[in-house]
């Protein structure tokens, strides 16, 4: 993939307000909605090869999570509990009241945290490629040397990192893919500008500081019972594989596993085609 696709034509964009924040949103399409949740090192313009896949009969929602994106910068709220609220928000002033959720990593944990609050608005999910706080092996997956950014915070490291944000956001492309050069030179230049943006870093680091509060509300949400929606938990071979049934055992009943071959943690940059196949053949069953 050449750069960063643009969102098919049609599609329009909007500021929406919600409780301490204001959240980019992209809307576009027709038919039952299908909601896109990024993660970290990417914006909701990840989605627009998915997008221009199912718009001619899906309402298609991206937001951009608060702190992320083109979304405002607030100082709180980076629990996934909250920016769960944010999403239930977003769907409230589009007059969306169910739809299908597609996350990829933190986006998963935003995930999880609306369906389990809000359980009647969401029709199926697909979780892609990220644990979840709390849940299952969380503990061990907090030990892997892969994951080290999980705890990589603080004031003199926002310093570090500023101005160097493409030296920081390459690091993650580079060593969670299976093929570095599948994630392009445009593909990287655009999401280094947008994480340098002022805030933006300092948002993105309280993303991963408030996985403590999210292990203790997820443990919380799942003591409630598990999610009875079908849910097709997506690993890449290269990275979580059917390890992302195995977590999503814990929080649903109803879990389908689907690995893409050929791909690290970024499955829409390294394997469009074969992403984009699966959740399309998924979201059809609805």
């Amino acid at each position: 993939m050449a750069g960063v696709q643009q969102f098919p034509s049609g599609f329009r964009t909007d500021g929406i307000n919600t409780d301490g924040a204001t959240i980019h949103v992209r809307v576009g399409g027709h038919g039952p909605a299908a909601v896109m949740l990024h993660g970290f090192a990417d914006t909701g313009d990840m989605w627009a090869p998915l997008a221009a896949a199912v718009v001619h009969d899906h309402t298609v929602v991206v937001p951009d999570l608060r702190g992320m994106g083109l979304s405002s910068h607030p100082e709180t709220g980076y629990d996934k509990k909250t920016q769960a609220a944010d999403v239930a928000r977003v769907l409230d002033k589009l007059g969306v009241e169910t739809a299908g959720l597609v996350t990829h990593d933190i986006g998963n944990m935003v995930g999880y945290a609306f369906a389990a609050q809000y359980p009647d608005r969401v029709t199926r999910w697909v979780v892609m490629d990220a644990p979840l706080p709390g849940i299952g092996p969380w503990d061990e997956i907090l030990r892997s040397p892969m994951l080290w950014h999980f705890n990589f915070r603080g004031p003199d490291v926002e310093r570090l990192v500023k101005g160097r944000e493409r030296i920081y956001l390459d690091r993650f492309y580079n060593e969670l893919s299976a093929n570095s050069g599948s994630i392009d030179e445009a593909t990287r230049q655009h999401y280094a500008e947008l994480y340098a943006r002022p805030g933006a870093m300092h948002s993105a680091f309280n993303q991963f500081a408030a996985f403590t509060q999210d292990a203790i509300d997820n443990k919380v949400f799942a003591a409630r019972g598990k999610l009875a929606l079908p849910v097709l938990a997506v690993g890449a071979d290269k990275s979580f594989g059917t390890g992302m049934a195995d977590v999503l055992r814990f929080v649903a009943t109803d879990v389908t596993a689907a690995v893409i071959a050929n791909s690290g943690h970024w499955l829409m940059e390294e394997q469009p085609a074969a992403t984009i196949a699966a959740i399309r053949a998924f979201l059809d069953q609805g």
